[in-house]
């Protein structure tokens, strides 16, 4: 029965590990492509031959016949203040992330790096910690922008030639976030000792056992 479960959990922990890489995919698509925000052709916007992107770094004007130009942020006073935190907690969220693949690599049933089973499950649930923080890091600044762009879009009052909508980051992000959601919390679920109290019990029958059988005359 051991057994079984360290193969049920090793198993787990792969699918872990490949849930977590993806997510690691998406968090840096997320921060490098500059998707977050795009034009919004409605009104007087409809006929623009060119499509505004925004994005964490920089910001992309791409003409109707295919050609791109992008330039980097002059300032970060420029950016609004939900790309502002969103280029530190999406780069938080990578490091924690891998850092978290590391951890659990380590202290994996697939590996030998470490030895103990009594520490494997411990190093496992704090990677599993690691990796919900992670999610949750990528999927608050997603929210927070697309919040802002719906909330503009649906402003009567906002100037129409600045209204924008979701870019393919925002989706991205939070496709990203629930991988590592769902990774942290199957982790937190099959982080637990294989045998809680067996070998106390042993050496206790064992004790017992072996008492001396004296003849008394």
């Amino acid at each position: 029965m051991q057994e079984e479960s360290i193969m049920g959990s090793s198993g787990v922990q792969i699918v872990c590990v490949a849930l977590g890489i993806l997510g690691l995919i998406a968090a840096i698509v997320t921060i490098a492509v500059p998707r977050w925000k795009i034009s919004s052709f409605t009104g007087q916007n409809i006929i623009t031959a060119q499509l505004e992107e925004q994005g964490l770094w920089m910001e992309c004007v791409v003409q109707s016949t295919g050609q791109q130009q992008c330039k980097a942020y002059e300032s970060l006073l420029i950016l609004s203040s939900d790309l502002q935190a969103a280029r530190a907690m999406t780069i938080i969220s990578s490091l924690l992330i891998c850092l978290s693949l590391l951890i659990l690599c380590a202290g994996a049933e697939f590996t030998t790096c470490i030895e103990n089973q009594d520490v494997k499950p411990k190093i496992s649930l704090l990677s599993a910690i690691g990796l919900l923080l992670a999610g949750l890091l990528l999927i608050i600044p997603v929210s927070w922008s697309a919040h802002n762009v719906v909330r503009d879009f649906n402003n009567p009052l906002f100037p129409q030639s600045q209204k924008r909508e979701l870019g393919a980051c925002i989706f991205v992000g939070w496709g990203g976030g629930v991988l590592l959601l769902l990774a942290g919390g199957l982790l937190c679920c099959f982080s637990r000792p294989l045998s809680g109290g067996s070998s106390g019990a042993a050496k206790y029958y064992s004790n017992s056992a072996s008492a001396p059988n004296k003849n008394y005359v």
